[in-house]
């Protein structure tokens, strides 16, 4: 895939740039390498003023990225624009934090006299440079939440991120430069996936983090399993959507609409597979194909849309195909399942309700990367968890229910990340976040994500 900005609303492309050489790519992870040691005795309160810089920075230029971001990728403009502060916010959240999060720990005196020790500590010690590989749905955003913790943790990264988002790549790693970070804390590396490899088996390279597809997952966890690296990865998701009989079915319906086509259907926390209960399924049935129905889909650029573009055009003649094997097995198409009429050139795909879905249908199993919902009924809470954990996926869940028996079973027993209930998956700086089974491992964000990329430590001290 080329390295270029290609606007999704039109087709057309509109900047390439050249990847770099081998040269290049050895004097960023000489640089990356070379500034870890000294940036690792530095003290929290200059990390954390150094990223409350780089704070003040985006939002500054908020506008500015966030038009680069919609241009990129298609993502609408408001959409764009509340990722940027989102981005800022994470960044003083964890130059507010990261001190406390990472203080020393002390076992119990009685353990540590039992080891035969005067006393003791556990110390969070970074571990050195850092690759992360990372998608092009949240640009910014996916960046942001690895980069401020692994910085403020003593880290030094390096970003590999998708090739249609050049120049959001390129802004991310000039923003740190600006706010005063040495020049090789954060750096850029305008490569092809075809040079993850080496990078990655550098010796001066220490861990990964990836966030995209499993299949580009199960790559970089391949090698840096080879070379003992440690890695944490996000993968894909296909989250269910819980409807329960004492949920309040219109607000469920609002939130569904927003949880489904939320960066144009394509973020893998997006709610995918809709399973009601038979008691209000045709109510929500009905009111949620409505509001689907409703959405505007157009430019982008324009406060009034809704949906816009997918990023590629390959992204859509994926979604087109599952959509298409689904109705060709019999689901039915409640409102969208086609390209709108009124957006010939674009990349553009109506939002979509199918029902009638069944295991023989490959949207049933595979992540649906656009506004596509499936929709299916269920008698009760057995069969709804059962559908609900029916996937390759764990990354999160929403459940809709007012009943405290049933929260608690779906707490217990829902195989995810997370567990919504009443409201949309969201990630926030103070949450952990991350899946099980085939929606990868380790964690982001909270003191769980700042303590990924650390040399666990324990001190002790003889008598």
């Amino acid at each position: 895939m080329p390295i270029a900005t290609v606007n999704p609303a039109t087709g057309e492309t509109v900047r390439t740039f050249d990847a770099l050489d081998a040269a290049g790519i050895e004097q960023r992870i000489a640089a990356a390498y070379d500034t870890f040691r000294e940036w690792r005795t530095t003290g929290f309160a200059h990390r954390a003023a150094l990223l409350g810089a780089a704070a003040d920075l985006l939002d500054k230029e908020q506008d500015e990225i966030a038009h680069t971001m919609t241009l990129e990728m298609g993502k609408t403009l408001a959409a764009a624009r509340a990722e940027a502060a989102k981005c800022a916010k994470a960044m003083r959240w964890y130059a507010g934090h990261a001190e406390a999060l990472l203080a020393d720990e002390f076992p119990d005196p009685e353990d540590v006299a039992d080891s035969g020790g005067s006393r003791a500590y556990v110390r969070y010690r970074p571990l050195g440079v850092v690759l992360a590989v990372m998608p092009w749905n949240f640009p910014l955003w996916q960046v942001v939440r690895f980069a401020a913790p692994a910085l403020m943790a003593g880290n030094t990264g390096l970003l590999k991120h998708a090739s249609n988002v050049p120049q959001t790549a390129l802004y991310l790693g000039d923003l740190f430069r600006r706010a005063g970070f040495p020049a090789g804390c954060f750096q850029t590396l305008l490569v092809g996936s075809g040079a993850i490899e080496a990078v990655l088996r550098d010796p001066r390279v220490a861990a990964a983090t990836l966030t995209g597809s499993e299949g580009a997952g199960r790559a970089v966890a391949a090698v840096a399993g080879d070379e003992v690296k440690k890695t944490v990865l996000e993968l894909g998701g296909s989250d269910p959507f819980v409807v329960m009989p004492s949920a309040d079915v219109d607000r469920a319906v609002e939130v569904a609409v927003t949880a489904r086509v939320q960066n144009n259907g394509q973020s893998c926390i997006a709610a995918k597979r809709f399973i009601v209960h038979t008691d209000v399924h045709d109510r929500f049935a009905e009111r949620f194909a409505r509001a689907m129905s409703a959405l505007r889909v157009g430019d982008p650029t324009s406060l009034s849309t809704d949906v816009g573009p997918l990023a590629t055009e390959q992204g859509r003649a994926d979604l087109e195909e599952l959509v298409g094997d689904a109705l060709d097995r019999g689901a039915e198409a409640l409102c969208g399942a086609r390209r709108p009429e009124a957006q010939p050139d674009g990349w553009f795909y109506e939002p979509t309700v199918l029902t009638g879905v069944t295991e023989a249908m490959r949207i049933h199993r595979e992540e649906a990367f656009g506004p596509v919902a499936t929709l299916y009924r269920v008698s009760g809470l057995d069969a709804a968890v059962a559908l609900a954990n029916d996937t390759p996926f764990g990354l999160s869940s929403n459940v809709w229910t007012r009943d405290e028996a049933e929260q608690r079973r779906f707490a217990r027993d829902l195989e995810a990340g997370g567990v919504f209930f009443n409201g949309m998956t969201a990630s926030h700086p103070a949450f952990p976040f991350g899946g099980v089974k085939r929606s990868g491992y380790g964690r982001e964000l909270s003191g769980h994500g700042i303590r990924e990329f650390c040399n666990v430590t324990t001190v002790w001290f003889g008598r």
